[in-house]
């Protein structure tokens, strides 16, 4: 959770948290054993439950917590831990000091430029620090492209035109060229999970929460909006059809990056 407009809904957002998570305890166990780190960082924190988890790991370390999102730091808070939350956009963050570990669950992939902001977040970790980061391989999903397709037909094309959603990852290869500039013990990887979601218009719902954020900001008309999501809940009820027990599946792949830092 980094960007800054539109607003984050915590609870659109946590209706789908255990599917939501999966990713993130896969990366998390992959940190090295040894690690030990008394400077620590989630970057794009959201509701703050994997900082909160960190600190319980390492309770001895200074964890912090940064997002754009003031609803999302509000819940992050109520969980009444010893945690540093701070308001504000990993665009622009700069570490006081030297950091062990850097996490980045879900929250790299709304930034521009990966090549640039990875050489600038590796920079920022302490020798033998680690960077963590887990990204949605979204852009090419069915459900983003049955996204921006409806997007650009209809009444709502003219207001839609121009709304920046996820851009495409780099592939792998690029991602581990870009750590190896000052990195090693690099571990790059893909899965690609079946969620199994639950609800009616499931698919739908859980873009709501994440991609769909840009254009529901920029229908500004109710009218225009509602028949925006029916047409889009249409195409991704036909693409993504409910099972008799109730179960949507819906593939989706997420790139993991795992490094240290010489």
């Amino acid at each position: 959770m980094t960007d800054t407009s539109p607003a984050w809904d915590p609870l659109q957002y946590s209706r789908f948290e255990d599917e939501r998570d999966r990713a993130a305890h896969d990366l998390l166990a992959r940190l090295p054993d040894d690690l030990a780190p008394k400077e620590i960082w989630d970057l794009g924190c959201g509701a703050g439950q994997h900082a909160v988890r960190l600190k319980r790991r390492w309770p001895e370390a200074r964890v912090h917590g940064l997002d754009s999102s003031a609803a999302m730091l509000a819940q992050a808070r109520a969980r009444d831990a010893d945690v540093d939350w701070r308001l504000g956009d990993i665009a622009g963050w700069t570490p006081e000091r030297p950091v062990d570990l850097i996490l980045a669950n879900a929250s790299l992939h709304w930034l521009p430029d990966h090549q640039a902001l990875l050489r600038r977040l590796t920079d920022g970790l302490e020798p033998r620090g680690v960077i963590a980061v887990q990204m949605p391989m979204a852009h090419e999903t069915r459900h983003h492209s049955l996204m921006r397709e409806v997007a650009a037909d209809g009444p709502w094309a003219a207001a839609l035109a121009g709304i920046g959603t996820v851009a495409p990852l780099l592939e792998p290869e690029a991602y581990y060229a870009v750590l190896a500039r000052s990195c090693a013990e690099i571990d790059v990887w893909s899965t690609t999970y079946l969620q199994a979601l639950s609800g009616p218009d499931a698919v739908l719902e859980w873009m709501k929460g994440t991609a769909l954020r840009p254009y529901l900001a920029a229908l500004t008309d109710e009218v225009t909006r509602r028949a925006y999501l029916d047409a889009l809940g249409g195409r991704l009820s036909s693409a993504f059809p409910r099972r008799p027990d109730g179960v949507t599946p819906m593939p989706f792949p997420r790139l993991f990056l795992v490094a240290r830092r010489r």
